[in-house]
């Protein structure tokens, strides 16, 4: 009987570990010891592990200077985001600088509103279109490298746009500036 309790527990150990991203392998506890001799040999197992990480750089700032109000404006940018998990997957959320997280622009008192898109590889001047501090999930990144150094030198584009009926309701001679925060996660 006590060995069937053995079984059984070393089966619920084996089940719980096997459930639970911190469990350390058994392998851990398999170093050997050395006999005492003229030489003595011993081993340890090793094991290392990493959590899961993510990272954006490449990100310039925008600026969108003397449009044309009648001409829909414009800026896509490549930028590096980096996933280590197994599908290299992430998430992304936009938070602009205006009133509840509104992607907006201000000169005083005035605001102009302005789209954030994002696409999940690189040269894209349309994707995704991104509401304010909600996260958007499924990407992928073909990024081999944190800083997109080595292999691709970009993996997503991020486009910002204002409409010409914006543009037409802004001040001529003013600059209208806000910040636009970009949050990754990964999946």
């Amino acid at each position: 009987m006590s060995s069937q309790r053995f079984i059984s527990l070393r089966s619920l150990g084996a089940a719980i570990c096997a459930a639970s991203a911190a469990c350390i392998p058994t392998s851990a506890f398999a170093a050997t010891q050395g006999s005492l001799g003229t030489t003595s040999t011993g081993s340890v197992s090793i094991n290392a592990s990493v959590p899961n990480r993510v990272r954006i750089s490449g990100l310039n700032d925008v600026n969108l200077l003397n449009l044309d109000p009648t001409v829909d404006a414009f800026d896509a940018q490549d930028v590096c985001v980096w996933s280590n998990t197994a599908t290299s997957g992430y998430s992304i959320t936009a938070s602009g600088s205006g009133a509840g997280s509104a992607f907006t622009l201000a000169s005083g008192a005035s605001t102009v509103p302005y789209s954030v898109e994002w696409a999940g590889s690189a040269g894209q001047t349309s994707g995704t279109a991104l509401a304010p501090a909600t996260q958007e999930t499924g990407f992928i990144s073909a990024a081999t490298n944190q800083l997109c150094n080595s292999g691709p030198s970009a993996s997503a584009s991020l486009i910002v746009k204002l409409s010409s009926a914006d543009l037409s309701t802004m001040q001529a001679g003013q600059t209208y500036n806000g910040t636009l925060t970009l949050l990754v996660q990964p999946e």
